[in-house]
């Protein structure tokens, strides 16, 4: 099904809104995005659980509040400056540089941020690795199997705090570090992070009558959604768009990373068989227009508004084809049924 999965790789080429990427979605591979419905469903949450940070230790907060963070501003993407080099802490240790006046982030929020990470050596940025220039990233602060310490970083912070980290190997690239960018497997890093915001759980917006013949949804906030196939109704040989709830975000376009919810029966049967909101799972995110996703999900996404709930009918050649899926899950002659939050689109 629709899921899109970047996996943590050794090298940052991918960009950090990739690796971020990868701590948001849980642990689903990119096949299922084009609908190989035999693969796994999703990760659950490492095992150790959410990520704490320790009580720091005054050798290495003395450490952390030397160094000096230029923020960013207009194109430019933050700068900072360590006076001793190289520095080196026993445990991810952060210091907050500016208070936010907003919400405190939830236990398990998906935290919008803006981050950029420096090597402890000589404070120099390391490539690729910042979010500033581009769009922020969203971030799971209670499941981050990679990037722990990134996660320890944020956790318990208000909106608009702005932070310096430093993290030890184990809690960013590990033993084998980054050697292509000059991180060996003992280097610490320095992460410099804004947190601009939380993902919304659910669409927001003005509520929208659907219209007759059409399956009924009932919405849940923390299990997939219920669909009920209008009885006696043939399904539609044309793809159906309804938005159920009307966003009043950004519209979402072409090469977007849109982050969704869903939910997907058949027409033929009604029953949920594929959920982002299965426990373990969470909200997932995909380039719009790229393929990869089916054609029917990605034409509704593009062109939806953030806040959206759209309720779409998928017939097969806007789904899996004649074929069906690989696994046989989603016959060649059935006809999808969908809800789908669109929750953000950075």
């Amino acid at each position: 099904m629709p899921k899109v999965h970047p996996r943590l790789t050794a090298a940052l080429a991918v960009s950090l809104a990739s690796l971020l990427f990868l701590s948001a979605c849980g642990g689903d591979s990119e096949d299922e995005a084009k609908g190989d419905t035999s693969s796994s469903a999703s990760a659950s949450p490492s095992a150790s659980g959410a990520p704490t940070l320790a009580d720091p230790k005054p050798e290495d907060t003395e450490q952390v509040e030397g160094i000096e963070v230029t923020p960013a501003k207009g194109e430019k993407a933050p700068t900072i400056s360590i006076s001793d080099t190289p520095v080196k802490v026993s445990q991810t240790t952060r210091h907050i540089v500016k208070e936010g006046t907003g919400k405190e982030l939830s236990e398990d929020a998906m935290a919008e941020v803006d981050l950029a990470m420096f090597s402890a050596k000589d404070g120099k940025a390391i490539k690729g690795t910042e979010t500033y220039t581009t769009s922020p990233a969203y971030f799971n602060v209670a499941d981050a199997e990679s990037l722990r310490g990134v996660a320890k970083a944020i956790q318990g912070q208000t909106v608009g705090s702005r932070g310096v980290a430093v993290l030890p190997p184990e809690d960013v690239f590990g033993k084998e570090g980054m050697p292509e960018y000059g991180i060996s497997g003992k280097d610490d890093i320095v992460v410099v992070f804004d947190l601009r915001g939380e993902m919304p759980k659910s669409a927001e917006g003005t509520k929208v009558a659907p219209k007759e013949g059409l399956p009924k949804i009932e919405w849940k906030e923390d299990a997939p959604a219920s669909i009920t196939v209008p009885e006696g109704e043939k399904a539609p040989t044309k793809f159906v768009e309804q938005k159920l709830i009307k966003g009043e975000g950004k519209t979402v376009a072409k090469d977007d990373t849109a982050y969704v919810s869903y939910s997907v029966a058949t027409w033929r049967d009604g029953k949920v068989f594929d959920s982002s909101m299965k426990e373990g799972r969470g909200p997932f995110g995909f380039t719009v227009g790229q393929g990869g996703v089916i054609p029917g999900f990605d034409q509704a996404v593009e062109g939806a508004k953030v806040g959206d709930r759209l309720l779409l009918v998928i017939p097969p050649k806007d789904g899996y084809g004649k074929e069906g899926s690989p696994d046989g899950t989603v016959k060649g002659t059935d006809t999808l049924i969908y809800v789908v939050d669109v929750l953000a689109a950075p």
